[in-house]
């Protein structure tokens, strides 16, 4: 694998994501994503999802990087019953724009103190003034931060005497605050945002401001005032194992079906995760079920892969086969992505290695994200997975 490939541009950026009165075709049909309040389904809801998803999609889902539920498979005939049946379990909302706004990512160890902070956040949605459609919130309130590479534009965190901190994304310090106060002061940073200019001229997220402007971190701190409040340490990406919340289960490429969340639901209230797995409440043993990643060191969680063709219609390529295919030749430690496209929706950071769907093959991308420039021409699918150690040299 030798030379250097500029990756197929041939994709389509959305600019918004799926919701349930929204919902995204794919090649497989609606993709409708749920979103949980305050980061848990109970138990019950979870049942439902997946007696829904059952009769009005094709049963497979997935858990996303935004630690949401998605339905596959739904047609246009069946969204309005399948909508029908979220709603009865209270996961609908009254509008499409407060949907799109209810973007929240909460930590699945989030206490109850925190949950009652999400809950604040969720409140003042309604009240902010108009933001871009992928702009999101994290909810990190715990000892370290485990939400630190999730995608966010405003942050709720603990700095490290314990205290309570809202912070925009790409600066390194954040404002002090309360429960009781975390609406005003979100309200306050959403507006300083847009006065800033967030929103027009490419600048679609906090980071466009704050993490390569100093124009437009100034423009907030001049609105907020200084920033000295710094967050608690980072946390290592948690792993599949037993914590006092539940046990933490991962799924290969963050997709399940309808039948297995039907049973996990048996056994607590789900909690998804940003990271491809879902926390199940209360859960003291890990569950021996066909199918899970409950292993820490399971290749599986080696590898990253999108849908892929032909579920996804920007897919150039199958991407999940050869990305199984391929992992057991994944060092340790290290992460190998498969794209179909030079979107990289399933993994938008860097990866030590990076294959990406082009018309001829997949090329490789060392040390970066899959729209960076490939590193090696391209080379077919059955090439790579005769021989494993195409794939080790580029580590």
């Amino acid at each position: 694998m030798s030379g250097v490939a500029a990756t197929d541009p041939g994709f389509a950026v959305q600019g918004w994501c799926p919701g349930a009165l929204r919902p995204m075709l794919s090649g497989d049909g609606l993709v409708v994503r749920v979103r949980p309040r305050l980061g848990r389904f109970t138990a019950d809801q979870a049942a439902g999802i997946a007696r829904a998803a059952a009769a009005h999609g094709s049963g497979v889902m997935d858990v996303t990087s935004r630690a949401n539920l998605q339905i596959r498979g739904v047609s246009a005939d069946a969204h309005p019953a399948l909508i029908a049946d979220l709603d009865a379990l209270g996961l609908v909302d009254p509008t499409e724009a407060l949907e799109a706004r209810r973007n929240i990512v909460v930590s699945p160890f989030a206490d109850d103190a925190a949950m009652a902070v999400a809950c604040r956040v969720e409140e003042v949605l309604p009240f902010l003034p108009t933001l871009p459609g992928k702009f999101g919130f994290a909810i990190d309130c715990g000892s370290n931060r485990v939400l630190a590479e999730v995608s966010a534009d405003i942050r709720v965190e603990r700095d490290a005497t314990g205290g309570l901190l809202v912070r925009a994304d790409g600066m390194t310090a954040g404002w002090r605050t309360e429960a009781g106060t975390i609406a005003d002061d979100i309200r306050r940073i959403a507006r300083a945002f847009v006065d800033a200019g967030g929103g027009r001229d490419g600048a679609s997220r906090m980071a466009d401001l704050t993490g390569r402007c100093s124009g437009g971190t100034g423009a907030i701190l001049a609105a907020l005032g200084p920033a000295v409040a710094v967050p608690a340490p980072v946390a290592d990406v948690p792993m599949p194992g037993l914590y006092p919340q539940g046990a933490l289960i991962g799924f290969a490429f963050g997709q399940t079906d309808a039948a297995m969340l039907g049973t996990l639901a048996m056994l607590g209230p789900v909690r998804p995760t940003p990271w491809r797995m879902v926390l199940v409440e209360g859960l003291t043993h890990m569950p021996g079920l066909p199918g899970l990643i409950i292993d820490p060191d399971d290749p599986l969680r080696r590898v990253v892969a999108c849908t892929g063709a032909p579920g996804c219609p920007q897919g150039l390529a199958p991407t999940r086969a050869l990305a199984r295919a391929l992992a057991a030749a994944v060092p340790a430690g290290k992460t190998l992505h498969v794209s179909g496209c030079a979107k990289g929706c399933a993994h938008s950071g860097v990866a030590d290695v990076t294959l990406v769907a082009a018309r001829d093959g997949f090329q490789a991308i060392r040390g970066g994200t899959a729209r960076d420039a490939a590193s090696t021409a391209p080379v077919a699918a059955d090439a790579l997975t005769a021989d494993p150690a195409l794939i080790k040299d580029l580590f």
